[in-house]
C-alpha cells in the first residue's frame, strides 16, 4: 500500500522542517520521517499486530508524533492517554484499551514509569522516549529498521478515550478498513476551506496532544506538508510569540486560550505580530460572545468554530456567517449531516430542541470499545449522538443548548460528575453528594459540589478544605471541584436519580 502523504512530502524534500519541539529543536521532515518509519518496522518486528493498540503517556514533544505516524503506518490504534490522570484513572485506561505497547516519555519520572509498567498488565512491550529503566527507548526499537515506509493492508487508527455516562471513559473505535478514505476525505475538506498543502503553512498546536482536536490538527497539517509548532503549556505571550516568531499560518485553539489572549492588555498585544495568520480555529468547549468578538476585532475575520466529538465532526462556522448568527456552531461539514431529534426518535423541525445527531462525514462507523449496549444506544440509523442538546435555524445553522444534560467540559477536557461523586461519598464525613458543571469565564464550565454531611460532621471551610485535599489525592486537578456547598437534601427521586437541572439551577440563583 502506499505511503502516507507526510512521507511522500519527506521523501521530495527531506531538509524541510516538519516539526518544531517545545524547546525549540528543529525536526526535518527527514529526521522525523527516519524516526517514524523505523519505529513502525521495529514495532511489528517485535510482535505488534495490526488492531492492537500502543498507549502513549507523554507530554507534547516530536517523537509524540512520530509515534502516532508509527502508529497509523504499521496498522496499529494510538491510544493517547493523558498524563495529568491519577494513578487509578491513568491504569483504567491502560488496561480497559488492552495496550499491548506502552510509550512513556522520561519526563514522566522514575516514580511514576515503575506505576506504568506495574499497571499496565497488558503491555508486552514498554517503550520509552528518552531513557527509562524497564523501558526499551524509541530510538533503540528504531535502529537498525528500513528507512523506507512499511507496507501494510490497512492503516492504524487513534483510538481515543471519551465519556461516559457511569463516569468512566469508554474508548472510541474506527473501522481500520476506512481508514485511507477517511484520510482522504479529512485532507480534502481542509483544501476546501482554503487551505493549501504545503504553501508555506506552519500549523501551531498550543493544547496537550492527548486530547483528540488537538492530535488530529497536527497530524493532518504533516499530511499537507506543513510544518508544526508545538507548545506545551497554555501561556498567551508565548502563544503570541511563537506565533510571530514562526510566522505561523493555522491554529487550533481551546476557548481559555481566547479568553486568555483578549484579556492582556491591549499594548501587550500590540507588540507582537500576528499578521501571518490564514486560518484558526477553536472548539471544544462554549465560547463566550463577548470573546470571539474580540479576537475577531483583533485578528480579523480569520478565526473559525467547530463543533464535533471525538466519536464525529459534525459543524464549522466562518467569522462572516458567525457575526450574522453570533452563538452559532455552524452548519454541516461535506458529507455530514445533522438532525435534531426528540426523546422518540422523532425529527424536529427548525427551533426546536432536542439531541444533536450527526452523521460521519467520513463514512465511518465506530463503536465504543467494550460498551455495546451504549454504541447501540447513540446510533439512529447512520446518525449518532454523543449527548448534545441544540437547535437548528431556518437556513441549519446549529445553536447548542446544552453542552450534555450530566457531562461537565473544562478547557476541552471532559470531567464525569459520576467519578467525582463515586469518589467524594466515599468519605466518612459524607452522606450524600452531587456535582455540577458551572459557567466559568476561562475554563468554560468548573465542577461544584453540593454536600450533605454525616449528623457528627461540622460543615464549614475546614471540612471543605479535608473533602478537598481528600479528592486531591484520588482524583486529577482538573475534577476538583471549585466550590463545595453543604445542603440539607439533594433532589432525589423516589429511585434515588439525582435531578441535576435543579441542582444546576439553585446553583445559578445563588451566583445571580
Amino acid at each position: 500500500m502506499s505511503a502516507l502523504p507526510f512521507h511522500r512530502f519527506a521523501e521530495r524534500d527531506p531538509e524541510a522542517l516538519a516539526v518544531v519541539d517545545p524547546c525549540g529543536e528543529r525536526w526535518p521532515r527527514g529526521r522525523l520521517a527516519a524516526l517514524a518509519n523505523g519505529a513502525a518496522h521495529g514495532l511489528r518486528a517485535l510482535g505488534a499486530r495490526t488492531g492492537e493498540a500502543v498507549a502513549i503517556v507523554s507530554p507534547n514533544c516530536a517523537e509524540y508524533l512520530a509515534v502516532h505516524l508509527a502508529a497509523v503506518s504499521a496498522g496499529l490504534r494510538l491510544v493517547p492517554v493523558n498524563w495529568h490522570l491519577a494513578r487509578d484513572e491513568l491504569a483504567f485506561v491502560l488496561e480497559d484499551s488492552g495496550a499491548a505497547v506502552i510509550v512513556a516519555h522520561e519526563r514522566l519520572g522514575q516514580r511514576r514509569l515503575a506505576q506504568i509498567r506495574e499497571d499496565a498488565r497488558s503491555a508486552r512491550l514498554h517503550v520509552s522516549i528518552g531513557r527509562a529503566p524497564g523501558y526499551v527507548g524509541l530510538a533503540e526499537v528504531a535502529a537498525g529498521a528500513p528507512r523506507s515506509p512499511i507496507d501494510v493492508t490497512e492503516l492504524g487508527r487513534v483510538m481515543p478515550y471519551t465519556s461516559a455516562t457511569t463516569g468512566r471513559p469508554k474508548a472510541v473505535c474506527l473501522p481500520l478498513g476506512n481508514a485511507r478514505a477517511a484520510l482522504e476525505k479529512t485532507i480534502a475538506w481542509h483544501a476546501s476551506l482554503g487551505i493549501e498543502p504545503e504553501a508555506g503553512n506552519v500549523h501551531l498546536c498550543t493544547s496537550m496532544l492527548y486530547h483528540s482536536a488537538p492530535l488530529d490538527g497536527a497530524f493532518i497539517a504533516l499530511q499537507m506538508g506543513h510544518a508544526v509548532v508545538l507548545a506545551d503549556r497554555p501561556d498567551p505571550r508565548r502563544l503570541l510569540e511563537l506565533i510571530g516568531r514562526h510566522r505561523v499560518t493555522t491554529a487550533f485553539l481551546v476557548p481559555a486560550m481566547l479568553v486568555r489572549l483578549t484579556k492582556l492588555p491591549r499594548h501587550v498585544r500590540r507588540g507582537y505580530a500576528v499578521s501571518s495568520l490564514r486560518f484558526v480555529v477553536h472548539g471544544g468547549a462554549p465560547c463566550p460572545i463577548e470573546t470571539k468578538r474580540a479576537i475577531l476585532d483583533w485578528w480579523g475575520p480569520i478565526v473559525w468554530e467547530a463543533y464535533g466529538a471525538a466519536e464525529a465532526q459534525g459543524t464549522i462556522v466562518s467569522a462572516e456567517d458567525w457575526l450574522a448568527r453570533p452563538g452559532t456552531v455552524g452548519r454541516p461539514i461535506p458529507g455530514s449531516a445533522i438532525r435534531i431529534l426528540d426523546d422518540d426518535g422523532q425529527e424536529l423541525p427548525p427551533g426546536g430542541e432536542g439531541l444533536v445527531y450527526i452523521k460521519p462525514h467520513t463514512g465511518d462507523r465506530f463503536h465504543y470499545h467494550g460498551a455495546p449496549a451504549e454504541t447501540d444506544a447513540c446510533w439512529r440509523g447512520d446518525f449518532a449522538t454523543v449527548g448534545d442538546v441544540g437547535r437548528l435555524d431556518d437556513e441549519g445553522f446549529l445553536f447548542l443548548c446544552d453542552r450534555r444534560t450530566d457531562l461537565i467540559l473544562s478547557s476541552g477536557m471532559n470531567v464525569y460528575p459520576a467519578e467525582i461523586e463515586h469518589t467524594l461519598v466515599q468519605h466518612p464525613a459524607v452522606v450524600d453528594c452531587g456535582v455540577v458543571g458551572m459557567p466559568h469565564e476561562l475554563f468554560g464550565q468548573v465542577p461544584k459540589a453540593f454536600v450533605l454531611a454525616a449528623a457528627d460532621a461540622s460543615p464549614g471551610p475546614a471540612l471543605a478544605a479535608e473533602l478537598l485535599a481528600y479528592l486531591s489525592e484520588r482524583l486529577s486537578p482538573m475534577k476538583l471541584p471549585r466550590r463545595i456547598e453543604f445542603v440539607d437534601v439533594l433532589p432525589r427521586d423516589p429511585n434515588g436519580k439525582l435531578h441535576r437541572r435543579r441542582l444546576r439551577r439553585a446553583a445559578e440563583e445563588r451566583a445571580s
